[in-house]
């Protein structure tokens, strides 16, 4: 989105265009093992012959897992050669995960581009030492980093070389399980804009800078200063975060999270590969990992089928069918049939980005109403059929109590447009109940290829009709209806950014029977019982300016639902709000970028 400077908040500097300026795989998974990984032996020799031959797990990571040790020369050349390629790759097809084996590594600069994820091999951040960076910045796009998207850090520790490392992120560029020794900068050289953020599980021991970020979510860590704030900064379990103080600074600070799991995470155990899986945690305060070991439960990679590009969605699920996990590694994986995750405790792991892309409108992952399903790490991106949803999470009208295991939906991001033409009527839909959606960005694209009101038609982005569903940092954006709708009881929401769609030809094209636009985040009118912290909506009708939205938020004026902390904004009066939430909150008005907040509704 278009930042405008710290420093002049209500000027407009030529304002650009936002983010414009702004069956043969089972063969292959049979491979030579890893590191000494041993596969299971095959049991086609003992079945009959009209069997399908079993499915062999763990296996080799594939040529874009690159992995390193302390010993391995030429490491930042190899780091360097991988950024290259990527730095301005947005709609590129590779895909990378660079991973580091425990250990000490000296003078490295890892610059992250696009789809790129680095991660260490450690139980813990501290078991993977980096003396230098891990970066992100923007001089591929004139020092703007509001499209910074689609990486990822996680589970090292780093002693940055100037005492402060630079993530200047926007969505989808999670800061996962990382102790920085020193200071976290998020803003790009020179302070030009910034869009982001999120950071989880992490302790930063200096203070975080966001400078020219215009909205972060922070959750269940540990950091020694904030610096500043824009327009919505939102904390929940965060030790050293801010106090309240919500308009002025804008800070939402919930002392604890109320339920949180962290992400699985792949990593070694002597030579033996495993994925961890974090356990549930109720009013959740600080790191998993700062008084050591973290708690949780581990899998052998040899219970994972492995997957790699070109492998079927029928071979994918009949490695589910056969009691196995789904490790998906990087590259792009076209289906013809939806992934289908029927079994409780399925985890479905993707590394450096693995995209799904649905070929003929179908539907690219449901689960079953089920205990435990972990949905991870990976991107979907929407086909030129339209499909009716992209991710179902429980079918409909799911009801089973999922509360000591619910399933969680982290990392995983969803792409309408932009690398391409997509059209999807709903991207992610939430049936399931207790299930935590943990960072997501659902996106309509506003830039790219494939990219116009009708051309990437997906007209909501999330639906929530399960009871007891909890997200903690939702990004949904340009949707040409509504961004999220929430039918489900006892949901809450914890940090919410969004955009509505800019590029909304006239008023009639976004007219919602006698309301003027669709609210961003719409509860629906028989929901008696909903909460959310630290909410925004931006609007930027450029291509008609005139474009009246009605309000950002939208619910039932009952005592149960209750709203903290919201704002909108008009950026650079590209269209205008009349409210904030229902007829509550003044309007917007004229070229300023001053959010209208509403501390409290009702």
């Amino acid at each position: 989105m278009p930042h405008f400077p710290m420093d002049s908040p209500d000027s407009v500097r030529s304002l650009p265009a936002r983010r414009s300026v702004l069956g043969a795989m089972a063969a292959t998974a049979a491979a030579p093992t890893l590191l000494g990984l041993s596969s299971p032996a095959s049991a086609a020799s003992a079945a009959p012959v009209a069997q399908p031959r079993a499915l062999p797990g763990g296996g080799d990571l594939g040529p874009n897992v690159i992995v390193f040790d302390p010993s391995t020369s030429g490491i930042q050349a190899k780091l360097d050669e991988v950024f290259r390629q990527q730095e301005s790759a947005q709609f590129g097809t590779g895909r990378y995960a660079l991973l580091f084996k425990p250990g000490t590594y000296n003078g490295l600069n890892a610059q992250l581009g696009f789809y790129t994820s680095i991660a260490g091999l450690g139980l813990s951040p501290d078991d993977t030492a980096i003396n230098g960076d891990v970066t992100v910045d923007a001089g591929w796009f004139n020092g703007n980093a509001t499209q910074n998207f689609w990486r990822s850090a996680e589970n090292l520790a780093l002693t940055p070389v100037s005492g402060t490392n630079r993530w200047a992120v926007a969505q989808a560029a999670p800061f996962r399980r990382m102790h920085v020794k020193g200071g976290l900068n998020l803003a790009p050289t020179g302070y030009g804009w910034a869009s982001g953020g999120y950071i989880a599980d992490s302790r930063i021991d200096g203070s975080v800078g966001p400078y020219s970020q215009q909205q972060w979510y922070t959750r269940d860590s540990s950091v020694g200063g904030w610096a500043n704030a824009v327009w919505n900064m939102v904390f929940s379990g965060v030790q050293g975060a801010p106090a309240q103080s919500f308009p002025n600074p804008p800070y939402t600070t919930l002392d604890t999270t109320p339920v949180s799991r962290e992400k699985p995470f792949l990593y070694l155990n002597g030579s033996e590969y495993r994925v961890f899986l974090p356990e549930r945690r109720t009013n959740a305060r600080g790191t998993t990992w700062g008084s050591g070991t973290p708690r949780g439960t581990s899998l052998p990679l040899t219970q994972f089928y492995v997957a790699k590009p070109g492998v079927t969605a029928a071979t994918l699920n009949a490695a589910l069918t056969q009691g196995l996990h789904l490790l998906l590694t990087p590259g792009i994986y076209h289906l013809d049939q939806p992934i289908q995750v029927n079994r409780a405790g399925t985890v479905v792991l993707g590394l450096g980005y693995a995209t799904l892309t649905p070929d003929n409108g179908v539907t690219a992952l449901r689960t079953a109403d089920v205990d435990g399903v972990r949905l991870a790490g990976f991107l979907i991106d929407a086909g030129p059929v339209n499909s009716s949803t992209l991710l179902e999470v429980g079918p409909t009208g799911a009801s089973a109590n999922h509360s000591a295991n619910p399933t969680t939906v982290q990392d995983v991001f969803i792409r309408i447009g932009g690398a391409g033409a997509g059209k999807a009527t709903t991207s992610m839909v939430i049936n399931s109940r207790h299930t935590i959606i943990d960072h997501t960005w659902v996106w309509r694209a506003d830039h790219g290829t494939g990219v116009g009101w009708e051309t990437n038609r997906a007209d909501y982005g999330i639906r929530v009709n399960g009871d007891d569903v909890l997200a903690t940092g939702l990004f949904v954006e340009h949707f040409n209806k509504y961004d999220v709708q929430w039918y489900g009881q006892r949901g809450r929401t914890i940090f919410f950014q969004n955009e509505k769609a800019y590029d909304a030809p006239n008023q009639a094209a976004i007219q919602n029977g006698s309301v003027k636009g669709y609210a961003a985040y719409k509860v629906a009118d028989s929901v008696t019982t909903h909460e959310g912290w630290g909410l925004g909506s931006y609007c930027y009708y450029n291509v008609d300016p005139t474009i009246v939205q009605h309000n950002g938020f939208a619910a039932p004026n009952t005592p149960g639902v209750k709203f903290h902390d919201l704002l909108v904004v008009s950026l650079g009066g590209q269209g205008q709000y009349e409210h904030v939430v229902n007829e509550t909150g003044a309007p917007t008005s004229g070229t300023s970028t001053v959010p209208s907040t509403v501390v409290s509704y009702p």
